[in-house]
């Protein structure tokens, strides 16, 4: 194995010291809002002689293994992130990899740097996601079922103030009332009078308890961070999910997706397309996200974990670029890592960790294992391993 150097992003939405926590670094009051380890070529990590991994994958390409290189050539199909969220995250969702693939060929025929903030594909993959919880993790994934929707609403006593803005609830059914709702939201412009509605019931319901109470402390606590912006609205159409430390949530594409608060381990394909939906200053593209996005009500897509071995639990998400494990060795049990024959990222969150060959990780630390090598860690400690889906 390989030690490996993460590289950090600092966007507002950051928290100011749990990455730093984790990781071992001193806070310095900026935002650290996602710790990446992996090989896109934006901010590729680093091995420890400070060579950029797609750079080392570039030059020897065995690493990734035959079945890897088989299905995606020879590019590391996931990317691992810590990400800390002190303020929710702008309402996203991502494509599949034939819109990928069309988007980003249609975006280099126009002549839209890859780099303008107006460009919305970075690259021709997908991103699914998956989100494992390292703390309490609040987030919003996918549409609730409108009949939910409307009897939420209805709670606030905002319905006759809200008017026809929200009547397609009442009069359409399922995923059709959803998008023309989320039309109406995002294409009429800014709706301050609506959120300011919004905004004054929520207060006067906040304490109320069970889902009215719930649903009116996720909208003061969107307009805290978003006051006047129409995602707020869309937000309150989607389902809220509270991660407990050790539970995940499955994010397919065309999920339309916003993490409110909390720091969890992510694991994706290797991508960094985002198609936005709002709560953001940032470019939206209304009809490529119209295109992408899924209206079909769904429940969050809970993903439990399942022992595989002593020390090893999976996190089976179906997704053929990225898969996950966490590992907890002891003092009478080591830890076979799983995935030999493909490459692997291994993050060290708590504990100690040690290799068959000496290299020690501690909480904080992470190694690039390549394809064709069997690691055993040993000691009191645990962690993840990230490793590609075929």
């Amino acid at each position: 194995m390989h030690l490996l150097h993460e590289t950090l992003q600092h966007y507002a939405w950051g928290s100011t010291d749990a990455i730093p926590r984790l990781l071992g670094l001193p806070p310095t009051g900026e935002p650290v809002a996602e710790a990446w380890y992996g090989a896109h070529t934006s901010a590729p990590s680093r091995l420890s002689d400070s060579v950029a991994l797609d750079a080392f994958i570039a030059e020897h390409p065995e690493v990734l293994g035959e079945a890897s290189r088989a299905a995606y050539g020879d590019r590391l199909p996931f990317l691992l992130k810590i990400l800390a969220a002190s303020a929710p995250l702008s309402l996203q969702a991502h494509p599949t990899r034939s819109q990928a693939v069309e988007g980003f060929a249609r975006e280099n025929t126009a002549g839209i740097p890859v780099a303008d903030p107006l460009r919305t594909y970075k690259d021709d993959w997908p991103k699914p996601e998956m989100v494992l919880a390292l703390t309490e993790y609040t987030a919003l994934c996918g549409f609730r079922d409108p009949d939910d929707t409307r009897s939420l609403f209805d709670g606030l006593g905002v319905v006759h103030l809200l008017g026809d803005l929200i009547g397609p609830l009442f009069s359409r059914r399922g995923g059709a009332a959803l998008a023309e709702v989320f039309l109406d939201v995002l294409r009429s412009g800014d709706r301050p009078e609506h959120v300011l509605e919004i905004t004054a019931a929520a207060e006067r319901h906040v304490h109320d308890g069970g889902e009215i109470g719930d649903f009116a402390a996720t909208a003061l606590h969107l307009v805290k961070h978003y006051p006047g912006d129409p995602g707020v609205i869309v937000g309150l159409l989607m389902n809220k999910v509270v991660l407990q430390p050790g539970e995940a949530v499955h994010l397919p594409a065309g999920n339309l997706h916003c993490y409110l608060q909390g720091t969890g381990v992510e694991i994706m394909a290797n991508s960094d397309n985002v198609v936005r939906g709002g709560l953001t200053s940032k470019h939206i593209d209304i009809d490529e996200l119209v295109r992408v996005v899924s209206f079909d009500p769904a429940s969050p897509d809970l993903v439990p974990a399942v022992e595989q071995a002593p020390g090893l639990w999976e996190y089976p998400a179906g997704e053929p670029e990225f898969r996950l494990w966490r590992m907890e060795a002891a003092p009478d049990r080591a830890v076979d890592l799983p995935g030999s024959d493909r490459a692997r990222v291994v993050l060290v969150l708590g504990g100690s960790l040690v290799d068959d060959r000496g290299l020690r990780l501690d909480a904080g630390t992470a190694a690039f294992a390549p394809a064709g090598e069997s690691v055993r860690l040993s000691g009191e400690g645990w962690g993840v391993v990230a490793a590609a889906g075929v």
